[in-house]
């Protein structure tokens, strides 16, 4: 009877001690989580995307084109270009066709006969580019030379009807994509591969970050190899031969550093209400008053009808009744608080609305209250 109960004993402690090790495993979870790799906080200098952008025109619609003079002129190149000679001052008024602007993104290192996406925007009254197809397009850069050319058929998430004079859109009927729809014509020569530095540029300027940065790619390749030249940029010895960059680069972009604390910011839109908090956001001891005054004006249309033997007409009667209702102020206290779920519980325990909040932040923040950046966008 001892002996199995020791060894139950002993199997309750290797569980309760595997429990233990799982508790603090998970306990370093959002320690591990705040490492971030330098791809994902940097950028190497010259390694970036590129613009495209031409004028295009959209044919094979369903009567949902436009007849501007843009949407004309760029036919009459189009046909012109493919030997087409029309007489003089011929006016195209065909509702097929739809001036479109044509964008695409030319990353780094494309070469030519890669393929990209394109977006196709509309640039007239067109009132849908479902069903259309663009015929060929140049996309220049920002320099005006051409470095790919698109056409394709259109890709439009929507859906549009009419009748009677009333109409029913689901979605947006005037942009599209192509997929695969343009082809890289000509290369950008990017100069990553040349001298015997590689810059390193964080995306978010942070002494801290920057010498953590620092550290970490000197003790992975020895003193000396980096250094910071201010907040943002990093000088970087490199190898130079190519293929050896190559697997440096790779190296390098693996490397794993703390991230830096995050600066309390608190993001207002006023256009729709939004109000985004971090964690770092922390208030102090405040109290706040929130009151409520609404009014409410409610019309009914009555008819007034005359007596029988009356000559009197028929009138109609609109009587209105106003409601004012003011709701007594609510004062709500605030005290020191590093969590950010208390602060918004606070907030809300008062009934305040996201474009209630705008105000209530603003004022905090004009009293000392709130320890954090304001960024109204």
């Amino acid at each position: 009877m001892m002996k199995n109960r020791s060894f139950f004993q002993s199997r309750q402690l290797t569980t309760n001690g595997f429990v233990g090790i799982l508790f603090f495993l998970l306990c370093l979870v959002p320690v591990l989580s705040q490492a971030e790799r330098i791809k994902d906080i940097a950028n190497i200098q010259g390694i970036r995307d590129n613009q495209l952008m031409g004028y295009g025109v959209v044919v094979g619609l369903d009567g949902t084109g436009d007849v501007s003079p843009l949407t004309t002129q760029g036919i009459i190149s189009a046909m012109i270009q493919l030997g087409v000679k029309l007489p003089p001052g011929v006016n195209l008024n065909a509702k097929n066709i739809a001036g479109v602007a044509v964008t695409a993104t030319l990353p780094p290192f494309a070469q030519a006969g890669q393929t990209l996406d394109v977006t196709v925007s509309s640039l007239g009254s067109a009132k849908s580019l479902r069903g259309g197809t663009l015929i060929m397009t140049a996309l220049k850069g920002a320099d005006g030379q051409i470095y790919a050319v698109a056409q394709g058929n259109l890709l439009v998430g929507g859906a549009g009807a009419s009748a009677g004079g009333s109409s029913v859109t689901v979605n947006h009927l005037n942009a599209g994509r192509i997929v695969a729809g343009a082809t890289v014509e000509k290369t950008i020569e990017v100069s990553v591969g040349q001298g015997d530095t590689v810059t390193l540029e964080l995306r978010s300027a942070d002494f801290t970050t920057a010498t953590r940065v620092v550290s970490a790619i000197n003790n992975r390749f020895g003193q000396n190899t980096a250094a910071a030249i201010n907040s943002r940029v990093i000088s970087i010895r490199a190898p130079m031969d190519y293929d050896g960059r190559v697997g440096f680069m790779s190296d390098l972009q693996s490397l794993t550093v703390k991230a830096a604390d995050v600066i309390a910011k608190v993001i207002l839109n006023g256009r729709t209400g939004s109000v985004v908090m971090n964690q770092s956001v922390t208030v102090k001891e405040c109290a706040i008053a929130h009151g409520n005054l609404s009014i409410v004006i409610s019309t009914n249309n009555d008819v007034s009808q005359p007596g029988a033997l009356s000559s009197g007409q028929t009138t109609a009667v609109s009587n209105s009744q106003i409601d004012i209702t003011s709701q007594p102020g609510l004062v709500v206290r605030l005290p020191n608080s590093v969590l950010l779920a208390d602060v918004v519980k606070a907030l809300n325990s008062i009934g305040a609305t996201p474009q209630d909040l705008l105000a209530i932040l603003q004022a905090m923040k004009a009293a000392g209250s709130l320890n954090a950046e304001l960024e109204i966008i």
